[in-house]
């Protein structure tokens, strides 16, 4: 039996009887000891088990995929895995780290076509092109969360389909730290139907979710450890409402920041608005919240106002090329928006997100994250493809163009 092989059968045993000692799997491998104990060495500097006294133990919240398939599938992935973890330390080598977001998420694989304009109800018109890559707005934030030299953990569900793979090899090519995916055997992954104007970047979009809406109590419990770990636990509504409301209440009992992004808009949201510390609803979002149709800035405060009335810590409204508006309780901050040659909408959201989120969990004001986010956002709509994020020193470049005296606070 080759080392690699006999690396994963040490894994399926252990993953299966949770520990062994050194003497057992030398009889069962029919290896000797210092064999086994070199291997045993080796999988704990992986990540993958722990060293007991005289053996091993699984060490299974770290299990990056689970339920995949099956367990020598599991085993192989896990595995994979922990050696893409070698390739993401070196890409933080030279970057100070500092913060940690834990993201519950939607995974999707999108299939976006760009057009010259929309099509009119039953019209057919042709794509100047199409794309098919990944995406969802929980992967596009932890993408987002990991361009800013933050620590991040990725937790979602995909389907039993080949795109499960696609999953898989984009999280582990990615800068993300670590991820959990879970796999629904019966259940497709999602997917999103994207049109992108080619004119000014705006877009449709129709989501079919899949497996991201059979995440259940049991797995997000899992992810206790994680989320207890983190700085900041930020999520959104494309997962099932159950597991994220759960997920938000494991935040907020060991208190840990929540940030919440309340889409695509559910009317359900007002049940977890007293655990959310910084809400984002866009000006849709917020419009459909708040019963109060948002034209202008002066809109946007009074349906700030509303919100907040529900029981949310901060809310921050995103508008577009206008900005961000910011509302605690006690007064309105306007971060206004900065100059981009718009491509591409599609992600606009989700680069506000993360990047809000990771500058929070660095510790850094609700102002100078915002304005942060703001600069990665307008960064983000000048490249195509919802996942396609800014790297960190183009942002910091962009900052520059920044002139505080356009921020306007009032008090309330």
């Amino acid at each position: 039996m080759l080392n690699k092989e006999r690396h994963y059968a040490i894994l399926t045993w252990l993953n299966r009887y949770e520990r062994a000692t050194v003497n057992q799997l030398a009889k069962a491998f029919n290896v000797t000891r210092e064999t086994i104990r070199s291997d045993l060495n080796l999988l704990a500097q992986e990540g993958g088990i722990e060293r007991c006294h005289g053996g091993a133990i699984i060490k299974r919240r770290i299990f990056h995929t689970q339920s995949v398939n099956n367990l020598d599938t599991t085993i192989i992935h896990f595995f994979d895995a922990a050696q893409s973890k070698k390739t993401i330390k070196s890409r933080h080598k030279g970057r100070k780290m500092k913060g940690k977001v834990c993201i519950l998420g939607s995974f999707n694989v999108d299939i976006i076509a760009n057009v010259d304009r929309f099509p009119q109800s039953g019209e057919s018109i042709f794509s100047e092109n199409t794309i098919i890559g990944p995406g969802g707005k929980g992967a596009n934030q932890a993408l987002a969360v990991s361009k800013c030299n933050v620590k991040t953990h990725f937790v979602a569900k995909v389907g039993n389909d080949q795109f499960s793979q696609m999953a898989f090899e984009h999280l582990s090519s990615s800068a993300i730290d670590s991820f959990t995916l879970y796999q629904d055997k019966e259940k497709k992954t999602g997917t999103a139907i994207i049109y992108v104007c080619q004119s000014d970047g705006e877009n449709m979009i129709a989501i079919s979710p899949g497996a991201n809406r059979s995440i259940t109590a049991d797995e997000v419990e899992a992810i206790t450890p994680e989320v207890r770990n983190s700085d900041i636990f930020l999520t959104q509504l494309e997962n099932n409402l159950p597991a994220t409301f759960r997920a938000i209440e494991i935040a907020r009992r060991n208190g840990i920041k929540v940030i919440l992004n309340p889409a695509p808009w559910s009317a359900d949201v007002v049940h977890c608005l007293k655990n959310v510390d910084f809400l984002t609803p866009n000006e849709t979002e917020a419009s459909l919240l708040s019963a109060i149709h948002i034209t202008d800035l002066a809109s946007a405060k009074l349906a700030a106002k509303a919100i907040k009335a529900r029981g949310v810590g901060h809310v921050i409204i995103t508008l577009g090329a206008k900005g961000a508006l910011i509302y605690d309780g006690e007064q309105f901050i306007h971060i206004p928006a900065l100059k981009a040659v718009c491509v591409d909408t599609t992600g606009a959201g989700d680069a506000f997100n993360g990047a809000f989120a990771a500058a929070m969990a660095k510790g850094e004001s609700i102002i100078q994250a915002a304005k942060f986010a703001c600069a990665f956002a307008s960064l983000a709509v000048e490249k195509e493809g919802a996942s396609n994020m800014p790297e960190y020193k183009d942002v910091l470049t962009r900052l520059t163009h920044y002139n505080d005296k356009n921020i306007l606070t009032e008090k309330n």
